[in-house]
């Protein structure tokens, strides 16, 4: 049987309390249910996903005692799980094209977007905007800027300078579907400089609330737009 450190599993008060009664003691915690097949790694990604998490917020700019605060968790839990010999390097948080379809060929691309918006973004849109009770991510996917209503621009701002061709060193855009029709998400400016340039097609995450918006966006373009591969 493996063991696990009871510092990696439970929030600090509870394991206070655990250990008025048996520090140092090994013990056996059954299950209320017995657990179904896949149960088990199901939980292990869990962690996974919340150790990468808390990797990128660590290599952000939060401290040991705010991730602490944050996950329940202990600061030597947080130090072992930064300092881990196991950390995925390949999953380091990076505000750019590449990043995002490493994130999305593994299935995460909300922990992906969940990290632009707060590191990057400084959570400027609250995280609810992109959360639901069955969220839809597409992407990332070559999509056509015709498709999304044309925002003017006075040139020479911020966003009205001259971009590389290697695309993937720069940050998807975040557009929501809704409606039919696609909406871009607090980069107006963006877009609008990537229209003034005569850019036909950029790479984008889709996102959906509801359910038959994402029926209708699958009808309508499941098939049409081009997916990028992993990097």
């Amino acid at each position: 049987m493996n063991y696990e450190n009871a510092n990696d599993i439970l929030p600090e008060k509870l394991l206070k309390e655990v250990q008025k009664y048996a520090a140092g003691k090994l013990l056996y915690i059954p299950t209320e249910d017995k657990k179904a097949w896949g149960e088990m790694s199901g939980y292990r990604d869990q962690l996974q996903r919340r150790n990468i998490m808390i990797r990128n917020k660590y290599t952000n700019g939060m401290t040991i005692s705010e991730l602490a605060d944050e996950y329940y968790l202990s600061l030597d839990s947080i130090k072992k799980i930064i300092y881990s010999k196991k950390n995925d390097k390949q999953f380091a948080y990076a505000p750019t094209v590449r990043s995002a379809v490493n994130y999305a060929s593994v299935g995460m691309l909300e922990e992906w977007i969940q990290c632009y918006l707060l590191l990057t973004r400084k959570a400027t849109l609250p995280l609810h905007e992109f959360t639901s009770d069955d969220p839809h991510y597409i992407g990332v996917v070559k999509l056509p800027l015709r498709l999304i209503p044309y925002q003017h621009i006075e040139p020479g701002g911020a966003h009205d300078k001259e971009i590389d061709e290697d695309i993937t060193d720069y940050a998807p855009l975040l557009i929501q579907y809704m409606d039919g029709k696609f909406y871009d998400v607090e980069q107006n400016e963006r877009i609008a400089a990537l229209k003034q340039r005569k850019v036909n097609a950029y790479p984008a995450i889709i996102f959906m609330k509801e359910p038959e918006d994402y029926k209708k966006f699958m009808k309508l373009y499941g098939t049409v737009l081009f997916f990028m591969d992993r990097m």
